[in-house]
């Protein structure tokens, strides 16, 4: 199945930027943190929505495969500039969910 490690890349990031996005809300300065909550909360939405049409079985995602990838390398770069595991941990499964959606449209 074409899909299967895209579907498997979407369902990890969706759950990193989730977890993520909660975790930042217990952080000291959660002032500092909104920007990555919010673009956590993006990405899980982008990657949902995909993830969807893709178990579908939906053929016509190529925009919304690029625009998956263009938000996940997005999330990847705001959490990257946080310390904490749960923002590492997050910029990581993006990376990988960011680069099977380039493999996936290639």
């Amino acid at each position: 199945m074409r899909n299967e490690k895209l579907i498997h890349a979407l369902g990890n990031c969706i759950n990193h930027c989730n977890y993520c996005a909660d975790a930042c809300l217990d952080e000291e300065n959660v002032k500092m943190m909104v920007p990555c909550i919010r673009t956590d909360r993006a990405c899980a939405e982008v990657c949902s929505s995909l993830n969807q049409l893709l178990a579908l079985n939906f053929s016509e995602v190529s925009d919304l495969v690029k625009y998956c990838a263009k938000i996940c390398d997005m999330c990847a770069d705001e959490c990257g500039k946080h310390d904490a595991q749960h923002c590492k941990d997050c910029a990581e499964a993006c990376r990988k969910c960011a680069e099977e959606c380039r493999n996936y449209a290639a």
